[in-house]
């Protein structure tokens, strides 16, 4: 049987980590626009249009223009709701930006936070002001200037310090039970810290508290959240995860089982022997052989 490694992020993703930015338009009545597979970025959009954004333990509707701020160690979706939709959009990631010491402060900033507020409602003359904004940074993108990363940086930190300028716009806000949110958030955030892609990193969210931390949060209010409304445990949940990615691994990748290991969070390969064994009954070397 041939064995594959696991499918890899489109090019556009690739594209971001290699260069650490990407900005577009977005425009649906011309197909212009991108879609990325995998939020593994820190994302700044203009849209105008119709929307549900699911931000953490949020909804928010919009139906006008808005500025939105994506960060992806909090878990967010968006459905378009009217028939179009238009606006610009960057994307980049936490080294990219952190390149500059000034910085690294505005991504600790409410903007980007679990409990600040990551839509802002954008006026006309607002709107024409960040449009320009992000007009400039595509255009600079595709230029050979030695300098441009630094260009694009700073225009990225305007955005920034443009919308903190602004009033959040709380009554966009539509709150639901507290328990069934961070569960919500909580099951949101482990299926994305899945596929593993690559051996050459870890995974960082292995326990209940290190999900707590993410979502900031205390982790036996995680703990009887995500009891109540599943009926499961935090560790549970993440255990059968890890479990049921691990056999995707073995039966198809090549990777040896102490690649898999490491790749899984675990320090050693008996370990991971161990926890697999206790969870299946099986060895992983079995799952590999029956596979063949």
């Amino acid at each position: 049987m041939n064995k594959f490694r696991r499918t890899p992020t489109s090019d556009f993703d690739t594209e971001v980590k290699l260069k650490g930015f990407k900005a577009y338009e977005i425009d649906s009545n011309t197909g212009k626009g991108h879609s990325y597979s995998r939020k593994d970025f820190y994302k700044i959009s203009l849209n105008t249009g119709k929307y549900l954004f699911h931000y953490a333990d949020r909804s928010f509707e919009t139906d006008d223009t808005i500025l939105f701020f994506g960060n992806p160690h909090i878990p967010y979706s968006c459905e378009l709701l009217s028939t179009t939709n238009e606006g610009y959009a960057s994307l980049f990631t936490e080294d990219f930006l952190k390149l500059s010491e000034r910085s690294e402060g505005l991504l600790q900033s409410p903007l980007f936070q679990i409990g600040g507020t990551p839509i802002l409602a954008i006026s006309k003359e607002q709107k024409k002001n960040l449009t320009g904004i992000f007009q400039k940074m595509i255009a600079e993108q595709d230029t050979d200037y030695l300098y441009k990363d630094e260009i694009i940086r700073n225009y990225i930190n305007l955005l920034i310090h443009e919308a903190l300028k602004m009033q959040p716009s709380e009554s966009y806000a539509q709150l639901k039970n507290a328990a069934a949110r961070i569960t919500s958030v909580f099951l949101e955030l482990l299926e994305r810290q899945f596929p593993i892609e690559s051996t050459d990193r870890s995974l960082e969210l292995r326990a209940a508290q290190d999900y707590a931390r993410h979502l900031s949060v205390h982790v036996n209010y995680l703990n009887s959240s995500v009891k109540e409304i599943t009926g499961k445990t935090t560790t549970e949940h993440i255990a059968e995860r890890i479990v049921s990615e691990a056999k995707a691994l073995l039966q198809h990748t090549d990777w040896n089982i102490s690649e898999i290991a490491y790749a899984l969070g675990f320090e050693y390969p008996t370990y991971f022997n161990n926890f697999f064994k206790k969870k299946t009954g099986h060895i992983p070397k079995s799952i590999r052989a029956a596979h063949l």
